[in-house]
């Protein structure tokens, strides 16, 4: 059978010269700095390394960005001559500059850095460690190489990696919608094959594995750790156990798959297991479920360009409050594409009355897309807690946000005529 995402060794190439030729400056504008300087090297690359162009360097290669304050982009590459040749046929930028082997790569940065008397300089050191690429080594040479006047204009790229990153592109969404859909699918088919009593969370999981290897699709983030099956209390980001699942559980499968090795997904989808005579999940079950609901779509009505992070997760914490659920620890939602946490604003930190700082005090973007959950928590009568939180994927619109796919209305309802 066709495989639902065929290897495309065009996908992302494609993707990504779009990206730095319209999605780069823009982002580099909002980050205030009028250059950007990323080393590739071999065995050892930089994280940012397949975004720019620069996972196959060999040899230290320099990539450098420099935006004029209006949008418009100028990228160039210096490399060894060694590898110029075949850098020049697959790059993403706008030219690559030959060196002799064995001459100063950082002298070579330094030259053109100096040409256009750059201000800002943005090097890839940060606390983020998708923008701390930079080894110490290699800062302390080009500091040598560029002289006080530049050195003293060096800044993190942290900033720039966030806004450019954050931001999909129409054609990236169309990928992560898809994907979404088969994660979604795969979940409602693991749910098919429980049988109460016998099934455990584990074999839940294995089944999910089983079918990504069939569709040829990747995990959406530590392996060990996708699914996350629970039919038990809260265990936050964890693997599936060998739990077996029993009538009046409520089940947990948080699960995300990986396509054309670049784009991820993060979904959760609840099913509630009937108990002998039942034919629906029992009113207070019913209720706790709606409540979620309502939490999710009062989030998700409050997602929109402008908006921060934090007043997203606050929409839905009113909610949580009206309806007496228990404090809920976790963030309401985070970015997600690259990575299933990726960067961006986080849809978070309004749990106590906080005040919005950091990345929850963020801004939405149109493109920005988002895994987030609608939440509602209880007391077990062992002492333990249990948290719906049914997570869903959107993107922010020009005006609003959008649901990659439809988002889940009702508990899945497993096992009953027994």
């Amino acid at each position: 059978a066709e495989l639902p995402f065929p290897d495309d060794p065009t996908i992302w190439p494609d993707i990504r010269a779009e990206r730095i030729s319209t999605l780069l400056g823009p982002a580099m504008d909002r980050a205030n700095v009028d250059a950007w300087v990323v080393l590739g090297r071999e065995n050892a690359n930089d994280p940012i390394a397949a975004h720019v162009g620069a996972e196959n360097a060999g040899g230290l290669a320099g990539f450098l960005f420099f935006s004029d304050g209006s949008g418009r982009l100028e990228s160039l590459a210096i490399s060894p001559e060694t590898e110029a040749t075949a850098l020049a046929e697959v790059t993403p930028l706008d030219s690559v500059r030959s060196i002799p082997r064995g001459s100063s790569l950082y002298a070579a940065i330094a030259e053109e850095l100096n040409a256009r008397d750059s201000q800002r300089i943005a090097i890839n050191s940060s606390t983020r460690n998708i923008a701390d690429g930079l080894s110490w080594t290699q800062r302390n040479a080009l500091v040598e190489a560029l002289g006080p006047r530049l050195s003293n204009r060096l800044a993190s790229s942290e900033e720039v990696v966030i806004e450019w990153l954050s931001v999909k592109l129409p054609q990236e969404v169309d990928i992560m919608r898809r994907a979404a859909a088969l994660t979604e699918q795969l979940e409602l088919e693991a749910y098919t094959t429980v049988v109460p009593g016998v099934t455990t969370d584990a074999d839940v999981g294995r089944f999910l594995k089983q079918r990504m290897a069939e569709l040829g699709v990747d995990d959406g983030w530590a392996p060990d750790q996708n699914p996350n099956v629970n039919s038990g209390p809260d265990r936050g980001h964890s693997h599936a156990t060998e739990k077996v699942i029993q009538p009046g559980d409520i089940i947990q499968t948080d699960f995300g798959i990986g396509v054309y090795g670049m784009w991820v997904t993060d979904i959760q989808r609840f099913a509630y297991v009937l108990q002998p005579g039942e034919t629906e999940a029992p009113p207070e079950m019913q209720a706790r479920w709606e409540y979620a609901r309502e939490g999710s779509r009062a989030a998700q009505s409050a997602m929109r360009p402008g908006v921060t992070g934090w007043a997203v997760d606050l929409a839905q914490r009113k909610v949580l409050e009206k309806h007496g659920s228990i404090p809920i620890i976790w963030s309401t939602g985070h970015p997600v594409g690259y990575w299933a946490h990726d960067v961006g604003p986080r849809l978070g930190g309004a749990a106590g009355g906080a005040a919005p700082s950091g990345d929850a005090a963020r801004e939405l973007l149109p493109g920005h897309t988002f895994a987030f959950d609608g939440f509602f928590g209880w007391q077990r009568e062992d002492g333990t807690t249990k948290t719906i939180s049914v997570e869903e994927m959107v993107v922010v619109t020009e005006s609003g946000s959008e649901w990659l796919i439809a988002p889940q209305e009702e508990l899945i309802l497993i096992g009953g005529a027994n």
